[in-house]
């Protein structure tokens, strides 16, 4: 890795065109031993393109590029550019808005707003494990405060029932402490009980606050210590959820103070963004990038970004 990255310059200096792009990612991804993505075979050809390879599996014979199978396949944009957007978006703490980043690669918004969410996808935990030892837990609701909208939309509310919290999207949160923040976005046909048990080992403590949802996860997990915030309590001794806390204020500072409105069905990946910069904040900018360069496996689809 190259630890010498210490700002934006240096990495749009060093990366400076397709060719040292595709040897920095060749020689990461294959480590000097190109293999095809189709069938595994080591056996190769290169093609006089100088960037193709044709498979040597007579079964297969299959040609392909070391971006196959990675976040920058089939994609128009010159590497140089995706590289310097993951600087960005990994290292701006609030992250950065798909119209800003087109102007500043000198791409269509479209094409910015496709690779941040390639992008927050990649940072995405690809096979998360449950946390362990003490673990916070909370949520919080992202969207519109009701008193903000219209008087005729605020009225229609009122008329059917939709409390401030319909209004909103909820967010779990699940914070180990001395490791990392992990997000989910509620899921309506789970309990929040089910929803700890899938993240959390059974064998942690669970702090949470005293909402009525939690009630009996001691029975499941080693303790389950209830902070009542109702009663102005916030500390006890060890015990507090004030990290969790924390935490949503970062994310909400992102998504009000950069991304203005997200919708549900792409929150998700806003929180993988939000959550990945959080667990790598002790790194510098320059080890974060270099990082998130190895986790190029996989790609988000425009078919799947923008199907109902």
């Amino acid at each position: 890795m190259f630890n010498s990255f210490k700002n934006l310059t240096e990495v749009i200096l060093h990366f400076s065109t397709d060719k040292v792009c595709r040897e920095f990612l060749e020689a990461n991804r294959w480590n000097g031993t190109p293999t095809c993505p189709h069938c595994g075979c080591d056996k190769w050809y290169k093609l006089n393109d100088g960037k193709t390879y044709k498979c040597g599996n007579k079964e297969c014979y299959k040609k392909y590029t070391v971006t196959v199978g990675t976040i920058y396949e089939n994609t128009n944009i010159p590497l140089p550019k995706w590289f310097a957007a993951i600087y960005i978006i990994t290292a701006h703490k609030k992250g950065i808005s798909s119209i800003q980043l087109a102007k500043d690669l000198g791409v269509t918004q479209k094409s910015a707003w496709f690779m941040t969410h390639r992008i927050r996808e990649m940072v995405g935990e690809k096979h998360p494990e449950a946390l362990e030892n003490t673990v916070e837990v909370d949520e919080t609701y992202v969207g519109g405060k009701m008193k903000n909208k219209h008087k005729k939309v605020r009225a229609e509310a009122h008329a059917n029932g939709v409390s401030h919290v319909d209004n909103k999207t909820g967010v779990m949160g699940y914070l180990e402490r001395g490791a990392g923040v992990r997000l989910n976005v509620i899921d309506k046909t789970q309990s929040f009980k089910d929803m700890v048990k899938s993240n959390v080992a059974l064998e942690s403590i669970i702090i949470t606050d005293s909402l009525n949802a939690y009630t009996g996860l001691a029975k499941d997990f080693k303790d389950h210590e209830v902070i009542n915030h109702s009663e102005d309590e916030y500390v006890r001794g060890e015990w507090h959820t004030n990290t969790i806390e924390g935490f949503f204020s970062f994310l909400k500072r992102s998504i009000y103070g950069c991304y203005h409105n997200v919708s549900p069905k792409h929150l998700q990946r806003y929180c993988n963004e939000n959550s990945y910069r959080y667990n790598t904040r002790e790194l510098k900018d320059g080890q974060r990038f270099e990082i998130t360069l190895s986790n190029l496996e996989g790609r988000l689809t425009y078919k799947n970004l923008i199907s109902k």
